[in-house]
């Protein structure tokens, strides 16, 4: 860990705030993704700034930016590409889609059909896309920031578990506050966009990605971060029997390396070469909250995922 990688990380932060008003949760688990090397599934209603921030992030980085709205008639290859007949030559041509791409925002995810879910997800895991015969590497680095709308649920595909179980965190965005709701509006009002500055490029990020993963996690630290994610799994070997009832299936193994890989990622943003406890349980609900399925009780006692990840931080004993 170097001064100079947090200075390029607070020069990033500070280059995007120039266009982005507040979000600053939001923000850090943007960048939490990026040096992870992960994908994020972003939860908020319509005008929270996530396809502003993403942009945003695209240009200080100097890396190449896709939205692609997610409406019920998609097709996988208008996501993945298709091949194209070339009369001239008699022959078929590769023609990369949009997910050719570094920072790709997919908006509004669950508008789409499984078919098209499975083309996105089956490319975020391999990084690779299938063109007739051929194989075609995604760029690096590739991160898909994937958006639901939670009020809106007539005309929906919900996503299946064990693919959601693919993305890093599951992030909420809130409203913003009322002092930047006002200075949003004032923004605005002016007419005027500040203009961003490129501060990392691709291969600088990929370094940062590096740097990131070489964040030291004790021993004492992985035993709670297994602890943790076992908890989700058989409450009752904590003492949470009332719980168990109300957890249909915990967090998978991917939970674990999400945490190991998040921690990790918030430890150097925070500037530090190790993993302290504070970091994996200020990581925790982002990681846990789309890998805890409830059952049907829980859904009629008004019990969330958070409500159990509290449950389980309270309990498990941290070193």
């Amino acid at each position: 860990m170097t001064d100079g990688n947090n200075t390029g990380l607070e020069h990033l932060l500070y280059e995007v705030k120039k266009v982005v008003v507040g979000q600053d949760y939001f923000l850090e688990r943007v960048l939490i993704a990026l040096l992870a090397g992960g994908h994020l599934l972003v939860e908020g209603v319509p005008g929270l700034a996530k396809t502003l921030a993403v942009r945003t992030l695209g240009q200080v980085l100097d890396l190449r930016f896709a939205r692609i709205q997610f409406t019920p008639d998609l097709l996988p290859a208008d996501l993945t590409g298709t091949l194209i007949y070339q009369q001239k030559s008699g022959e078929f041509v590769a023609r990369q889609g949009p997910i050719f791409t570094n920072l790709l925002l997919a908006d509004e995810i669950n508008r789409a059909p499984a078919k098209v879910q499975s083309a996105l997800l089956e490319a975020m895991q391999e990084r690779q896309v299938t063109l007739g015969d051929t194989t075609h590497a995604l760029p690096e680095p590739f991160l898909v920031f994937a958006t639901q709308n939670p009020i809106e649920q007539e005309g929906t595909y919900p996503l299946p578990e064990a693919q959601v179980d693919r993305f890093l965190l599951k992030v909420r965005v809130d409203y913003p506050q009322k002092e930047e709701e006002r200075q949003i509006l004032d923004r605005m009002m002016s007419g005027e966009v500040p203009a961003v500055s490129k501060v990392l490029t691709a291969p600088a990020v990929r370094a940062l990605c590096q740097t990131a993963r070489q964040v030291y996690i004790d021993e004492r630290i992985r035993d709670y971060v297994v602890a943790l994610v076992r908890a989700t799994r058989q409450p009752r070997e904590i003492g949470l029997a009332e719980v168990a009832p109300l957890v249909a299936f915990g967090a998978s193994p991917r939970a674990t390396l999400a945490f190991s890989d998040a921690a990790r990622a918030l430890a150097f943003v925070r500037g530090r070469g190790y993993v302290v406890p504070e970091d994996v349980k200020e990581i925790a609900r982002d990681v846990l909250r789309h890998r805890i399925l409830l059952t049907y009780e829980a859904e009629a006692e008004n019990v969330t995922a958070e409500t159990v990840i509290e449950r389980v931080l309270e309990r498990v004993e941290v070193p």
